[in-house]
């Protein structure tokens, strides 16, 4: 389903800000759950560390705001090195990419799964993958260090309930009142919600009439 969006043109400008104003020597939890805006679409993270506080696993669902497939891409990473993308479209096709690297960072596997076929990957599709995979990696450690966290949860006649059950009280600014508002009077169901809390303020990512609790990430997915 695709999600129903509007955004403010400074939106990616303020929660980049969040992260690098934002900044705390406080020691992260194991895992985490971040988002941000990309050119045309949210980009929500999930990220499970080592004890050394190194990436393991980094789980990235992108949601475009207009049409087009949600994207959910898995990185993995063994001492630091990335070993694994995965990236599954959920529209009709359901493409399937993965590409496996060895530990001198050389493609050990690689193949782009069709509905009716499977092909090999590119050089360029190689290089484009890992300079996303990147990327990504780089946004989260900023996003994390600026402690720009991702909540989840249902919006129901005026109650929020977060994914952990427990009714939620985000103080949303204006703007995302009045979206949130617009929202809610052309639906008779439950809505979908992802927002960012950050020391910054809290900021409304996504309304959908969809349940992200129902596939949420949880530490032990990861």
């Amino acid at each position: 389903m695709t999600p129903l969006l509007f955004m403010r043109p400074s939106l990616i400008a303020g929660l980049l800000a969040f992260g690098l104003v934002g900044c705390s020597t406080s020691t992260p939890p194991l895992f985490t759950a971040s988002g941000y805006v990309a050119d045309q679409g949210i980009n929500r993270l999930w990220r499970m560390d080592d004890t050394q506080q190194q990436p393991q696993t980094l789980i990235n669902v992108y949601s475009p705001y207009h049409g087009g497939d949600t994207i959910i891409t898995r990185y993995e990473y063994q001492n630091r090195d990335l070993r694994l993308v995965r990236e599954t479209h959920a529209g009709e096709d359901g493409e399937i990419i993965q590409l496996r690297f060895d530990g001198e960072g050389e493609v050990s596997f690689m193949q782009r799964q069709l509905a009716t076929r499977r092909e090999k990957l590119s050089s360029d599709d190689i290089i484009r993958y890992k300079y996303q995979a990147q990327r990504v990696l780089e946004l989260s450690n900023t996003l994390r260090a600026g402690r720009v966290e991702l909540q989840q949860g249902l919006w129901k006649q005026g109650v929020i309930t977060g994914c952990n059950g427990k009714q939620l009280q985000p103080e949303f600014g204006t703007y995302s009142q009045v979206w949130l508002a617009k929202r809610a009077s052309q639906s008779d169901d439950l809505l979908g919600l992802a927002w960012l809390n950050a020391p910054e303020g809290t900021e409304l990512l996504l309304v959908a009439n969809e349940d992200f609790c129902r596939w949420e990430p949880k530490a032990n997915d990861m």
